[in-house]
């Protein structure tokens, strides 16, 4: 077993569902340790003890959101032909699908707090010509600005459709 899957009802796993709420609805930067603890029916020392931070429960979190995300979008994109503008353009809309569904929209849609690569963009830059690698991180933005609307209370269908927009010749 992997470290980040928590068995079911332990500790771990109740700060996992409870950062998952606190974090889609409020985001990173006002999601608190106390209230975090609190919905997770543990002290702020069991968060702590751990994941060592706020930050360290928010990259489990996001970390596993975002490899499920690359799952799809790799099933995609190969189902497309396995690069080029089709791949890309199944593989932005099955992230976003998926996103909505695990709604998680803001969690993936907000910046990460800390400086690392983010995973979308290294996939899109994988379905592109190496000429096109700004593409990719102009895509991945989008990807991100979309579910950010919906996080906002847009209708995830409307985002969908202007991401859609985008991805068209």
């Amino acid at each position: 077993m992997q470290e980040w899957v928590p068995v079911p009802g332990s500790v771990k796993a109740r700060l996992i569902e409870a950062a998952l709420h606190h974090f889609e609805q409020s985001g990173f930067e006002d999601a608190g340790v106390t209230d975090l603890a609190a919905k997770a029916g543990v002290t702020t020392g069991s968060l702590y003890h751990h994941f060592g931070s706020k930050l360290g429960l928010y990259t489990v979190v996001r970390d596993d959101l975002e490899k499920r995300i690359t799952d799809r979008m790799e099933g995609a994109a190969a189902a497309a032909g396995g690069t080029g503008r089709p791949a890309v353009a199944v593989a932005i809309l099955v992230a976003f699908d998926a996103a909505v569904r695990f709604d998680a929209c803001r969690l993936l849609g907000e910046p990460a707090p800390s400086d690392r690569p983010d995973p979308v963009g290294r996939l899109l830059r994988s379905l592109l010509p190496d000429d096109l690698d700004a593409a990719a991180v102009i895509l991945a933005a989008a990807w991100r600005a979309a579910l950010l609307h919906v996080a906002e209370g847009a209708p995830a269908g409307t985002a969908r459709r202007a991401l859609e927009f985008t991805l068209t010749e």
